[in-house]
């Protein structure tokens, strides 16, 4: 007598549903950049600036659906880069979009929460985390469906 279990088929994981997304990485350590590109493993498409100080700008010209900012830029950092952000959207010159900064330590959530960041991840990155925090980030967007199940 055998016996046999029924064909379930694959097992998969969850499946959004999506359209290439833009994301504004502001950072000046290339392995942050590293880290990023690896967690979204090419999902969504970055764009890098070095500087702090030409968030805003490059804002404009990309028009990103995400922007991720390290909190330690060497000329502006990641708060007051998110902070200018915030002022350029409140006086209606940018569109409002979502901030993930990149902190150094717990304690930076402070900074984080009164700078207008709607979400933070604190270093060391964890790939899985960061691309949780980023696909949350875009579904309250709008710009992905809910995971379904494929």
């Amino acid at each position: 007598m055998s016996h046999q279990t029924p064909d379930r088929g694959p097992r998969t994981a969850p499946v959004y549903d999506r359209r290439v997304t833009d994301i504004l990485l502001a950072t000046d350590a290339d392995s942050i950049l590293d880290q990023v590109e690896a967690a979204v493993a090419g999902t969504h498409l970055i764009h890098r600036i070095r500087a702090g100080a030409d968030v805003v700008e490059a804002t404009g010209l990309v028009d990103p659906d995400l922007v991720i900012l390290d909190l330690q830029i060497g000329n502006m950092g990641g708060g007051a880069a998110c902070l200018a952000l915030r002022q350029e959207e409140g006086a209606g010159r940018l569109e409002e979009r979502p901030i993930l900064m990149l902190l150094d330590r717990e304690a930076d959530i402070f900074l984080a929460n009164h700078t207008g960041a709607d979400d933070w991840v604190v270093k060391p990155l964890d790939a899985f985390g960061l691309l949780a925090k980023i696909e949350s980030a875009l579904t309250q967007e709008g710009l992905l469906e809910a995971p379904s199940e494929a």
